[in-house]
């Protein structure tokens, strides 16, 4: 074995058979093997973190990277360093929020121009579902997006079309001949717009008006939808987002009917609660929106039962001024939190305190969304033929988040003040150190997967 090969040794190795002792054995950007720390063949370069928990490199298939068009917003190279820092290395890119939209294929290759060079951790895309598109979804397909996002609501920017019920009647058959999984952002615009109507008058700097306003039905109406499709048609279906613990009952009945659906939530929705959301504060709006504090204790329920399968960040940054701080109107400010670089220590914060593992945290931010992504072949586990992608993780530490610990274009959180559990100490892409002890690697060699 040459001089390159490495061996990264813990008392703490996460793998998908448990945590023990260890040491990842890597060459060439792959995990050869998995080991006692004594076995280390001879020829490897031995990095011995000790007591520190070293994880799979984390994947995240909810970001609006927002690049090529509104790099203002947030781009390629701000994002990924985010990533790195906060142990992701891989993220899918939705393809809202950039122009062009990804709806085409030409819109793709723009995309790809954009991330050349600028890409600090790895990157993938999803395609859009988006209107009367339905004829690009197979050549989409074809062209390495990694499944498709949808809109039953306005997404918030006019370019990206929601679909109707009819629309994806017509792209239903196509889904299911990619064998592609259809991401939807479910809410129905009815409940919204009769819960808004109800609401005029109403003082819309406080956080309680803008729940009322995107009630629990809005997501339970859209599931259940949604549900009848995907039986009618057989195409895979992911939830995005899922914000209502009220939605459980009816997911769990489908998946046990045989259903091909899975579902993910966010950090916000299980850090946050309605209740502590001061008028204002919208640094804090999202869609669906932060519900109270048993809704965010059935949501962690869920995921440790396994009704919830995996945790994404929907990290969706915007400049400081579409929070609209001057006025703190939930209804006019830009619905997005930013997320990516302190994602692991939210959840971290939240499943010590309830009794969740390690391994459990490499599961719902590793292996369960790099399958979604199909990526579940080389990303997200530490096992022998993976990416040698992997985290360095202080589980003791306490940090208090700061605007410069964001690291992203805008420094925006409602994250930002907390004191969280666990610190990044390094990330690893395919070998490399892409970020150690707050530092990130002189140039970017992530690329597309």
């Amino acid at each position: 074995m040459d001089s390159m090969a490495q061996a990264f040794i813990s008392e703490r190795v996460v793998t998908p058979e448990g945590v023990r002792a260890a040491a990842v054995l890597e060459h060439e950007g792959k995990i050869q093997g998995v080991c006692a720390p004594s076995q280390v063949p001879s020829g490897y370069t031995a990095h011995d973190f000790r007591e520190m928990a070293i994880l799979p490199g984390l994947v995240d298939t909810h970001v609006h990277i927002n690049e090529p068009g509104r790099t203002h917003w947030e781009g390629f190279w701000t994002a990924t360093r985010a990533a790195a820092a906060g142990g992701y290395t891989t993220l899918v890119d939705m393809p809202l929020n950039c122009l062009p939209e990804t709806t085409t294929v030409a819109a793709l290759e723009v995309k790809r121009h954009a991330a050349r060079g600028q890409c600090f951790v790895d990157w993938a895309a999803w395609g859009g579902v988006a209107g009367d598109n339905a004829e690009s979804i197979e050549p989409l397909a074809a062209a390495g997006v990694k499944g498709f996002k949808s809109f039953l609501v306005h997404p918030g920017c006019d370019g990206f079309q929601m679909v109707t019920r009819e629309q994806l009647e017509r792209a239903a058959p196509h889904l299911a001949q990619t064998g592609l999984p259809l991401l939807v952002h479910a809410e129905l615009a009815d409940p919204i717009e009769t819960a808004t109507a109800a609401l005029e008058g109403s003082d819309w700097r406080q956080y309680s008006t803008y729940l009322r306003s995107r009630p629990d039905e809005a997501e339970v109406s859209a599931i259940r939808l949604l549900l009848n499709l995907c039986r009618r048609h057989g195409f895979r279906l992911h939830i995005v987002h899922l914000a209502t613990a009220q939605a459980l009952e009816e997911l769990g009945t489908a998946r046990r009917q045989g259903l091909s659906v899975t579902v993910e939530t966010c950090p916000h929705y299980l850090h946050f609660a309605a209740e502590d959301i001061p008028g204002g504060s919208t640094v804090h709006k999202c869609a669906p929106p932060i519900r109270g504090r048993d809704n965010r204790e059935r949501l962690w329920n869920a995921l440790r039962s396994g009704d919830i399968d995996l945790v994404a960040t929907d990290h969706s940054p915007c400049p400081p001024e579409m929070k609209r701080p001057d006025t703190g109107r939930f209804d006019h400010a830009w619905g997005g939190i930013a997320g990516l670089a302190v994602a692991l220590s939210v959840m971290w914060t939240g499943m010590s305190r309830r009794g969740l593992a390690l391994s459990d945290l490499a599961r719902l931010m590793g292996r369960k969304p790099a399958e979604l992504a199909q990526l579940g072949q080389s990303k997200g586990s530490i096992a022998s033929g993976y990416d040698a992608d992997l985290v360095v993780f202080d589980a003791e530490s306490e940090v208090e988040i700061t605007p410069e610990g964001l690291h992203t274009r805008h420094r925006i959180s409602p994250y930002v003040g907390e004191r969280l559990r666990g610190k990044v100490i390094a990330t690893y892409l395919r070998g490399k150190a892409v970020f150690s002890e707050d530092r990130f690697a002189q140039q970017p060699f992530g690329r597309e997967v």
